[in-house]
């Protein structure tokens, strides 16, 4: 059935009721909010619109309002609000409504079959138009951003329905090369060569069913074919996804913690910052084409600075350092927040990070404003493992040090099938290799020592910043008693358990967007 309401995004902004155009509001700024409430269809603080298409010396907040009263003629029905607000936020309401650009990304992601020839094309002939065409600029920066990264996401669509156009069972030789030449076009990198010459060797014609079909994850971060090194893995993203963008507009420095260690640090995106505390296993370069970090990080990069750094001992930082201590890993941050004059901001704690950010937020509670806690415990294994399991432990020190550099990855193994259990076996074939690149064998090690040490169980009390604390349930690393130990001590902290046993979530379970949402939520309702 038909909605009553279309919503064009693609090409210039255009709304359809009961078949027929309405006229939208000549302001621009004004098709522009519109267009963002659209896109995003979620509750956004009154203020941060402000911010976004209104600079002083305006009157912001009375021309949003003048804005609203307008756009409420165009998309509202007599019985039915579209655009749902109150004196602190605003939402467009797409029940019911058809938007082109959510139209076609539910239907890519829909299971089964391939999708008709029909469909397909027509999809292409959408994503053809630019999305949001002729708003640039009608925002400030971080608008334009957005923007970017919504068109971004249409490239990346198009060239998905491109590739199945191409290798389409239904269709004929001729319009597979048609269709060949024009995904060859938007996915320079080789994918398309490859999987048209995989599809004509499976079955000998342009259009056979031998392609492999590329996942949601691989479609979103050019994943390679289990078993490629990770330097092929991070060379063939895709040129024109965001990830890959920001890769390339991401700024890295470097700063001296109090100990003269050389700290690396990069910050991508624009708008308010956030501060990502370093964990174990992090490079600043090679995150981004991590089945772990890569789409969380470019997620948070599209609508804030988003700012994080590798730990001492790891990624780009100095390696060869005499402390590598919880005392050195707060000093560290300290070092970062103070290089970059950051004044207020939320903390993101992954894993051991998440007792780095208690107690940096502790020390610093005017500057914290949240606290985001993922997987996370306030005391080591050197304090809370029974006598066994810290022998097993120190076992895997050993195995660590002795074993970490060598080309079997039996040795690092043990960490990928803890952190991801459910990971595709290339992912963790990735996950090994990234781990080798990341530190030394004797590093490796003194992490792991260094963590069983952790104990931040005194200063939970003490945390003044709405905080979140997110874990996953079945989690094989780190128990959830852990994870809901600090939300249980933490003042009103917030506790998310999520559906996964993975210690860091890998972006393609769905816990990963459970937990994205809750965060946003988080923040919003926070006003963070």
């Amino acid at each position: 059935m038909p909605q009553d309401l279309q919503v064009s995004l693609l090409g210039e902004l255009r709304v359809i009721a009961s078949g027929s155009e309405v006229a939208l509001p000549a302001s621009r700024k004004a098709r522009a909010l519109l267009g963002f409430l659209v896109a995003t269809a979620r509750p956004h603080r009154r203020e941060r619109l402000c911010e976004l298409f209104w600079a002083l010396p305006d009157d912001p907040k009375a021309a949003l309002r003048w804005s609203l009263s307008k756009l409420r003629r165009a998309v509202d029905a007599p019985d039915r609000a579209r655009i749902v607000a109150d004196r602190e936020r605003v939402q467009f309401d797409v029940e019911d409504v058809d938007v082109d650009i959510r139209r076609i990304h539910e239907r890519l992601r829909q299971d089964g079959g391939p999708l008709p020839v029909a469909d397909l094309e027509q999809m292409a002939r959408q994503l053809d138009l630019v999305l949001l065409d002729g708003l640039d600029g009608a925002g400030d920066e971080a608008f334009d951003a957005w923007l970017l990264a919504e068109r971004d996401d249409a490239e990346a669509a198009r060239a998905d329905v491109l590739g199945r156009l191409a290798t389409h069972p239904a269709i004929s030789a001729a319009s597979a090369k048609k269709w060949q030449r024009l995904w060859r076009e938007v996915e320079p990198d080789g994918a398309a060569d490859n999987a048209r010459a995989s599809s004509a060797s499976a079955d000998g014609q342009a259009g056979g069913t031998g392609r492999r079909r590329r996942s949601r994850h691989d479609a979103a971060a050019g994943a390679p074919a289990p078993g490629s090194s990770i330097a092929d893995r991070h060379a063939g993203t895709t040129g024109t996804s965001f990830k890959s963008r920001a890769l390339r507009a991401q700024r890295i420095g470097f700063c001296q913690a109090r100990d003269g260690t050389k700290i690396a640090y990069a910050t991508v995106g624009s708008g308010p910052p956030m501060l990502k505390a370093a964990n174990w296993l992090n490079h600043l370069e090679f995150d981004w084409g991590s089945p772990i970090w890569g789409r969380s990080f470019a997620a948070i990069a599209r609508r804030r600075t988003f700012i994080r750094y590798d730990e001492r001992g790891c990624g780009l930082s100095d390696w060869d350092v005499e402390d590598l201590s919880f005392e050195a890993f707060v000093d560290d941050l300290e070092a970062v927040v103070d290089k970059l004059g950051l004044d207020r901001f939320p903390l993101l704690g992954i894993s051991q990070g998440c007792a780095v950010s208690i107690e940096y937020a502790v020390r610093h509670p005017e500057r914290v404003s949240g606290l985001v806690l993922v997987g996370g415990y306030a005391a080591g294994w050197r304090h809370l493992a029974t006598p066994d399991e810290q022998e097993r432990r120190e076992a895997v020190l050993k195995l660590t040090e002795v074993g970490w550099g060598t080309d079997n990855p039996a040795y690092r193994h043990i960490f990928s099938q803890t952190f991801m259990p459910d990971a595709d076996p290339g992912d963790l074939a990735w996950f090994d290799e990234f781990q080798r690149l990341t530190t030394s064998p004797h590093n490796a090690a003194r992490f792991q020592d260094a963590f069983g040490y952790i104990d931040v169980r005194h200063r939970l009390a003490h945390v003044k910043a709405p905080t979140i604390v997110l874990h996953s349930k079945y989690d094989q690393r780190i128990p959830l008693d852990l994870g809901r130990a600090i939300a249980a001590e933490i003042p009103d902290a917030r506790f998310v358990p999520l559906e996964s046993r993975s210690h860091i979530i890998v972006d393609y379970e769905p816990a990963w967007q459970a937990g994205f949402d809750a965060v946003g939520e988080f923040l919003a309702e926070k006003g963070i």
